[in-house]
């Protein structure tokens, strides 16, 4: 246990809540990431933060899905944190002078930890990607690849309102 954590992990100034008794739906893993990071400390905060080559093992099942694909500089790819916490309601960030909602935060404690980053595709080799910009740990499942369109998906306009207590230190994302 961490100093200054509950049994539970959390931080002074965070909330935790009861989960569900069961799942609502189940899902595919369909192939596991590849990273230098085996802890979390040692993991960037924010998929651009880092410059560090992975792979995605895909399922060979799920090969032939990767056809074209090699066409796009952008792949959007969701995965599941599955070594986060699931019932952090309020948490604090080191750089935050008080707590926030998990829904305003882009941490990996979530009650559905399902994370979304846009990487560069730098190649594809079978069922083997070569990618720039994740940020897991080693062996994070895999839940979809998507390709990225900038004319779609960027937002130019999108914008988060800091609160001037917390600009000193906090990382904008």
């Amino acid at each position: 246990m961490g100093e200054g954590t509950d049994e539970g992990g959390a931080r002074p100034g965070e909330e935790r809540v009861a989960l569900p008794e069961r799942f609502d739906a189940g899902l595919y893993f369909i192939g596991r990431i590849r990273t230098p990071w085996t802890r979390r400390e040692d993991c960037p905060k924010n998929a651009g933060a880092s410059d560090a080559l992975v792979t995605i093992e895909l399922d060979p099942r799920w090969q032939a899905g990767l056809a074209e694909l090699e066409t796009c500089s952008h792949v959007i790819v969701l995965y599941w944190m599955d070594r986060a916490p699931r019932d952090l309601v309020v948490q604090k960030p080191a750089h935050y002078a008080h707590g926030r909602g998990t829904f305003a935060l882009r941490s990996p404690a979530r009650p559905n930890p399902i994370a979304l980053s846009v990487a560069e595709l730098i190649g594809i080799e079978g069922a083997r990607l070569t990618l720039r910009g994740l940020d897991c740990l080693d062996g994070t499942p895999l839940l979809d690849l998507k390709p990225y369109f900038a004319s779609v998906d960027a937002k130019p306009e999108a914008h988060v309102g800091w609160r001037e207590s917390e600009r000193g230190g906090a990382a904008r994302n």
